[in-house]
């Protein structure tokens, strides 16, 4: 396994393709008021699902080269993966987060990205995704986790870990 290097999204832009795929993926999240068991705050719901490989995962997948955009490409991986529901997400380049790439066992530059939702919009996509095109196939059932600590900001500072255990 080659090691994941991080690149600004322009450096990453430049490693096209036939070379190069480009896979983008998003941290959904919602401010949770709930607790846990009546005391612990849960603060945060965060959308994950479980991945064709049986691990957890992001919602997104590899852009095609049709795709006009990153941002294009990732959100017709949403609506695939979550159902009409994420339509209306419009993940933009405002909700960039890192690009980091890797060599082996493919060339491969991943993106990330995060957006805050409303818990009712968060519901919604819950919901809607078992309607999906791709439920049951490349992804599956998702997975609502309860984050204590602000998701973006933890995920600027930790994406870099979560990227590397994802690549194990």
């Amino acid at each position: 396994m080659s090691e994941l290097r991080a690149l600004t999204k322009a450096e990453a832009q430049r490693l096209g393709s036939p070379d190069w795929k480009h896979a983008c993926h998003a941290l959904l999240y919602a401010p949770n008021p709930n607790r846990l068991f009546g005391k612990t705050p849960l603060r945060f719901a965060v959308l994950m699902q479980m991945r064709f490989d049986g691990r957890l995962g992001f919602p997104g997948g590899f852009v095609d080269p049709r795709d006009i955009s990153l941002e294009e490409g990732l959100n017709r991986e949403l609506c695939e993966e979550l159902g009409s529901g994420a339509a209306s997400l419009h993940l933009a380049e405002k909700d960039y987060l890192s690009s980091h790439a890797s060599e082996q066992p493919q060339r491969v530059v991943m993106h990330f990205y995060a957006k805050q939702l409303s818990l009712e919009e968060f519901r919604m996509i819950e919901e809607g995704a078992i309607q999906a095109k791709d439920h049951g196939f490349e992804a599956g059932q998702l997975q609502n986790v309860a984050f204590s600590l602000q998701p973006k900001a933890s995920c600027t500072s930790t994406c870099d870990g979560w990227l590397y255990k994802l690549n194990e």
